[in-house]
């Protein structure tokens, strides 16, 4: 039996249907598995507003930009110095979720993003914007690594699973959210008012967690009985999770950063929608982020979810890059629907080798060394500014679908 066989049979379906190699036990008190719901909801909503509270800046951006309270290069500036803060910080919030346990964690990390955004609000300077943005970058990294390490312990691979969909949906209705927000508001509101409602968010959450608390993961019994004849199942090792985990990772942040900034960019000259632009390029990538994540639960997709992920990745690389300098709308929409549903299913992929693979005591660890290499993405546009000159538009883009087709095959 292949090593590839021997996983899909343990885990059922890449470990989501059977709870990553295990089913839990008839509870008796239903009141227990209520409370398990219910603590889990309010982990979903930390997970939501973290990723509202970094992302709508996406949006805000664009806003800052037109009041010209700041210079493209101070705004640019603020991306580098939230990445010094979110890199560190998803690694010390698994070591510390594996350490101490995942919820003091998650709400160290949730109070410091709605403080980032707090800062910004109060402080609408250069210094204030990057203390700002340095606060959300060090929150978040927490809130997302012990986040989806709490629901992977409350709810094992289907809180996984959710965890990334409901993270997904918080960077996707945070742009819209401040967008709109901003577009009907006076100059002055539409700089605060985003910035309040990410925090309150946020703060509602907090308080959420602490009226509710904690709950115990289920009990559970192996999927699989016992056999002599039977070929040992695999034994869990961090060195497989992130060999399996890490391919995936590439393919994340990568996806979505082209779609919301790089073609964003080049499609603006032709749209006259100013400040709702990223907005709508949120809508359509991560909407088809969530709804392939959704199908994938849905149908029980295996690990072979992982080559089309980094097919279409490919894919919508490609029709990104040979679109050139100035794409027309179509490309632009196509683009960005393939690559939102390929940030989707990489991340899905991802956190379910994570889940498969990794040793419970060390998932939270293996957890945020994987964020950690699905935000290289973030890195695209600088690398593209930095290209443009000397390759154009096209070959860099054609150089990422190459290496996402290339990922696949290894990955195959």
């Amino acid at each position: 039996m292949t090593q590839r066989h021997t996983r899909a049979t343990a885990v059922s379906t890449h470990g989501e249907a059977s709870q990553g190699a295990v089913t839990p036990l008839a509870d008796p008190d239903r009141a227990a598995h209520r409370r398990t719901t219910v603590v889990f909801a309010v982990v979903a909503l930390l997970l939501l507003s973290s990723g509202w509270a970094t992302n709508h800046f996406a949006t805000m951006i664009a806003v800052l930009r037109d009041q010209e309270l700041f210079t493209p290069i101070v705004v640019n500036g603020a991306f580098g110095i939230y990445a010094v803060g979110l890199v560190p910080s998803l690694l010390i919030g698994g070591v510390l979720a594996d350490r101490f346990g995942p919820r003091p964690v998650v709400l160290t990390g949730a109070l410091a993003a709605a403080i980032g955004n707090i800062v910004i609000l109060l402080w609408q300077t250069t210094p204030g914007l990057f203390l700002g943005r340095l606060v959300i970058g060090l929150g978040v990294g927490l809130a997302i690594s012990a986040g989806t390490a709490w629901a992977g312990r409350l709810k094992g691979a289907t809180g996984m699973v959710l965890a990334g969909i409901v993270l997904t949906a918080g960077f996707a209705l945070g742009p819209i959210a401040s967008g709109v927000l901003a577009y009907f508001l006076s100059d002055a509101a539409a700089v605060a008012v985003p910035f309040l409602v990410a925090a309150a968010l946020t703060c509602l959450a907090i308080i959420a967690s602490l009226v509710i608390g904690d709950a115990k993961a289920a009990p559970i019994i192996p999927a699989i009985p016992p056999s002599t004849t039977a070929p040992p199942l695999r034994q869990p090792s961090m060195k497989r999770a992130l060999a399996t985990s890490i391919p995936m990772a590439l393919w994340v942040f990568s996806t979505a950063i082209v779609a919301l900034v790089t073609l964003t960019e080049r499609v603006a000259d032709q749209v006259n929608a100013g400040i709702l632009l990223p907005g709508a390029a949120s809508l359509l990538a991560f909407t088809a982020g969530v709804f392939a994540q959704g199908l994938a639960r849905r149908f029980g997709w295996g690990p072979k979810a992982g080559i089309v992920a980094a097919s279409i990745a490919g894919a919508g690389f490609l029709l990104a890059g040979f679109g050139g300098q100035s794409p027309p709308i179509w490309l632009f929409v196509v683009a960005t629907l393939l690559l939102g549903t390929a940030y989707g299913m990489a991340l899905r992929e991802g956190l379910l080798d994570v889940e498969t693979y990794a040793p419970p005591e060390r998932r939270g660890t293996t957890l945020g060394i994987y964020y950690v290499f699905t935000y290289v993405g973030f890195a695209i546009p600088v690398l593209f500014s930095w290209l443009l000159p000397v390759t154009g538009y096209v070959m860099p883009l054609v150089v990422l679908g190459i290496l996402a087709l290339g990922c696949a095959g290894i990955r195959a």
